[in-house]
């Protein structure tokens, strides 16, 4: 299936001291990141946001990936700014979210990561069905769109692909039981109203993780997709903020 218009990779080549990893939502695009990667490119930082293996073309194509194909896409663009860049970031939004911990339980390395609205579980009482329902049913409709802001529009699937939908299920598993092992900074935003993954995500990540440097921030004005909504502007002025002072801190520079 060819790619939608406006779902391509987001790469941005700047500078070699900071690179940035964007990591999209489920079913969705780097559509949905690509504002704030025009904003951190910016900021002269390297940036790059891959299309998710199975994203923006036909919600049948993810149906035939699993979250093993969405972690190795974002772990070659994660290898590539490492032999790249002296400090190296992840931000994601929501199942980018997942990604972004998975990457920072595998990879100590990271200099910090930033997640907005990150997926760990869900509260739906037929989540406990998925497993069984993916092997007959192939879709059902889609949690795109989650956007306070009128006007704003997200890129992504109309239908939520069961079997992919299971997998994810099973990062989430592995991504709780490793949580402890999250100890580089994080920069943590979620949104008051979600209507898409709920608050409770956000409390399991914070009580799991074992940073020293944790900074949570509640989005007031915002639904899921918080980069396109109305806190996106101060998401993405936090983010580069909390991008220079961990660079900063790490090569030791005057403040």
């Amino acid at each position: 299936m060819p790619v939608l218009p406006g779902a391509e990779p987001f790469v941005h080549d700047g500078s070699d001291e900071i690179g940035v990893l964007l990591c999209h939502g489920f079913t969705g695009t780097p559509q949905g990141m690509r504002d704030w990667g025009e904003h951190l490119a910016a900021e002269g930082f390297t940036v790059r946001c891959p299309r998710l293996p199975g994203h923006g073309t036909h919600w049948r194509d993810l149906n035939r990936t699993g979250w093993t194909d969405w972690y190795a896409a974002v772990e070659r663009d994660l290898a590539e700014l490492t032999g790249r860049c002296r400090s190296v970031f992840v931000f994601g939004l929501s199942m980018g979210g997942t990604l972004t911990l998975r990457l920072a339980q595998n990879h100590p390395e990271l200099s910090g990561i930033v997640l907005v609205n990150p997926s760990v579980t869900t509260l739906r009482k037929d989540a406990v069905l998925l497993p069984l329902l993916s092997r007959v049913l192939p879709s059902i409709p889609g949690v795109a769109g989650d956007i306070a802001k009128p006007g704003a529009v997200e890129l992504g699937y109309d239908r939520t692909p069961l079997r992919a939908a299971a997998s994810l299920q099973r990062l989430w598993r592995l991504v709780r039981r490793d949580l402890g092992k999250v100890r580089q900074p994080v920069l943590l935003a979620h949104s008051a109203t979600d209507h898409v993954v709920e608050p409770v995500n956000s409390t399991i990540v914070l009580e799991g993780i074992r940073s020293g440097d944790v900074t949570e921030v509640v989005l007031r004005d915002s639904y899921h997709v918080a980069t396109l909504d109305h806190d996106a502007a101060s998401v993405f002025t936090g983010s580069v903020e909390f991008v220079r002072r961990i660079h900063r801190e790490r090569v030791e520079e005057p403040a």
